[in-house]
């Protein structure tokens, strides 16, 4: 994946424009590409854009996640999809604004809407910029599908308007339970994933059933450390159709979220069976999977479904792979070794000497709760971390977006959709250097302190970060100062050589005491959780799940695997709440037919 540089003035050779009026530019370059797109002239369209532009795609041209960067790209992209007739129904544009991003960043961003022709209604985001000529052209442009040609989602208008007395309960006991039928959908897992699909599923007219191996939906967040607390903010974190309340705090602890999570299955109707778990799914010769299912009570029960998606989060989590990795000496130690994800609180070790191996998110919740709870706890920093405090990322990521009286979610969405990651890379920089900025203070804090800094994936900070990796992180909410206060301890710079009876043993000639070690250093991979249902065969055909491809584009998630019918879907509320989308039109296209090939990255 190689960056894409920002459209500098200085690159652009132009001075800072000024007195823009920002609707007048939006309106004369639509105007033009309106034109060119509806008659298929693909030199047309091309000409409304700069040489190094970029056009990311979700669904509506291609039927799949791409991005492509230069004029190159664009022309054969365009050559092989874009016909007479093909789009059409422009709008005129909408939320024109001259931004000026940077000292020496200036374009004029707005939305409009068109249509597909056979497939469906479209939104898109372009961002302008100034050339020597004097015509405004494209630097990077998103079309994304909204809704499927008659197949909209049913809500509002469409949301069923026939009383109901009497009828409703049964109605659901019947409609969770299957008898003699089954669902066109069978999803494993019941997280914000889990529902978020199930829910765009059933607005699309899919049935889908939800198979949850804990007791209660929410068990995910709710069996976690107590200490856990989202670090993304509210604004940030809407689940599909039905958004937090106003009265929500910023930071969702993971028990209100549990519970929130709960509620949302039951109020969108959505279909689960909890205590069970899927013992297997087969791929038959008709298309469809057969998927066996037990329940708490040890019956058995094979579905027979188009589809199956695997919702379980990052793999171990789900499948009870999680426990603290095999280091020499271990099976001397006379203590207790833990994985984070078995660690519940601070409070059941206290008078104890404990060592929490990590030095990401988990590892500093679990550290500040042990040190408020009076516990002498230590870090341990096996390679660095980057570090940004939430304060500040609200202001230099999310301005605009996701913020206190920002713009409607759907919009926020598709304007940060809007920044393709090629883009990022380069953008993500700058924002890595405001952060650091504001940040200053604790960063140097935490320097002096030895703790390792870095600045995130190809040095562009947290999103690019987890969109890599799914870690390596910390949104500091408070533990950075704790760490530079000395008031957790750290140790760094140190491989681990052995356990011993009374501690660890390190490569450097030091060591810690312990009776207690905590391994927080991550929680798997989502193709681990593909491989508990369908098994390592069929799991291997499908590539990567997570992680960056060429385009940008995360490989798997929410996409085509390769393997038809079989999905993947996972990552925070965010991605979860926009993508499920996504991957509910692609199925519900499947289905009808409307999907019969996808314009997609050779590999």
């Amino acid at each position: 994946m190689t960056e894409h540089l920002l459209p500098t003035l200085l690159k652009l050779d132009v001075t800072a424009p000024s007195d823009v009026d920002a609707t007048a530019v939006a309106t004369k370059w639509l105007d033009a590409f309106s034109e060119s797109a509806a008659a298929g002239d693909v030199e047309g369209v091309l000409a409304l854009f700069i040489k190094d532009a970029l056009w990311r795609d979700l669904l509506s041209l291609t039927w799949d996640f791409r991005t492509f960067a230069g004029n190159d790209k664009i022309a054969q992209f365009l050559n092989d999809r874009l016909k007479p007739n093909f789009l059409t129904n422009f709008s005129g544009p909408q939320r024109s604004t001259f931004a000026r991003p940077g000292p020496d960043l200036a374009w004029v961003q707005f939305v409009f809407t068109f249509s597909v022709a056979s497939v469906g209604s479209a939104s898109a985001v372009a961002r302008l910029v100034p050339q020597k000529d004097g015509i405004w052209r494209c630097h990077c442009l998103l079309t994304n599908l909204e809704d499927l040609e008659g197949y909209p989602e049913l809500k509002g208008p469409l949301r069923n308007a026939e009383p109901n007395h009497g009828l409703w309960e049964a109605e659901r006991k019947r409609e969770t339970a299957f008898e003699g039928s089954d669902p066109t959908v069978l999803i494993v897992g019941a997280g914000q994933a889990g529902l978020g699909i199930a829910a765009r599923l059933k607005c699309l007219g899919i049935s889908s059933l939800m198979i949850e191996k804990n007791a209660r939906v929410g068990d995910n967040w709710r069996n976690r450390y107590d200490a856990l607390c989202l670090h993304d903010p509210v604004w940030y974190d809407h689940m599909p159709y039905l958004p937090f309340p106003d009265t929500w705090p910023v930071f969702a602890p993971a028990r209100k979220l549990a519970n929130w999570l709960e509620s949302y299955a039951e109020n969108m109707e959505l279909n689960i069976w909890t205590s069970s778990v899927v013992l297997g799914a087969v791929p038959e010769k008709d298309n469809k999977w057969a998927v066996t299912v037990k329940r708490a009570d040890g019956t058995e029960r094979v579905f027979h479904v188009n589809h199956v998606i695997s919702a379980t989060g990052f793999g171990g989590t789900s499948i009870g792979t999680l426990k603290p990795p095999h280091i020499k000496g271990m099976e001397n130690f006379k203590g207790e070794l833990l994985h984070s994800f078995q660690h519940k609180r601070a409070s059941d070790h206290k008078g104890k000497k404990v060592v929490v191996v990590g030095a990401c998110t988990s590892a500093h919740d679990i550290c500040a709760d042990y040190y408020h709870h009076g516990v002498d706890v230590t870090m341990y920093q096996r390679s660095s971390t980057y570090v940004m405090s939430a304060k500040n990322s609200f202001k230099v990521l999310m301005a605009g977006t996701y913020e206190e009286n920002g713009p409607p979610i759907e919009i926020a969405d598709i304007y940060n959709a809007s920044f393709p990651n090629l883009l990022m890379m380069e953008l993500g920089k700058r924002q890595v250097d405001a952060l650091a900025e504001l940040d200053k203070e604790v960063l140097e804090a935490l320097r002096a302190r030895g703790f390792q800094l870095n600045k995130g994936y190809k040095d562009a900070g947290l999103l690019l970060l987890a969109w890599a990796r799914a870690g390596g992180y910390y949104i500091d909410v408070g533990t950075s100062q704790l760490i530079a206060d000395g008031k957790i301890a750290l140790k760094s710079s140190s491989a681990i050589k052995e356990f011993t009876e009374t501690g660890i043993s390190f490569e450097d000639g030091t060591e810690l005491p312990a009776d207690v070690v905590v391994f927080a250093i991550g929680i798997g991979n989502p193709k681990d959780g593909l491989k508990s249902i369908v098994g390592e065969d069929i799991a291997n055909k499908c590539g990567d799940v997570w992680g960056l491809n060429p385009e940008g584009e995360l490989w798997g998630s929410w996409r085509s695997l390769g393997v038809p019918g079989l999905w993947s879907a996972c990552g925070n509320l965010a991605l979860c709440r926009f993508y499920s989308k996504r991957l509910a039109m692609q199925i519900k296209a499947i289905e009808t037919g409307m999907l019969k090939e996808r314009y997609s990255l050779a590999v």
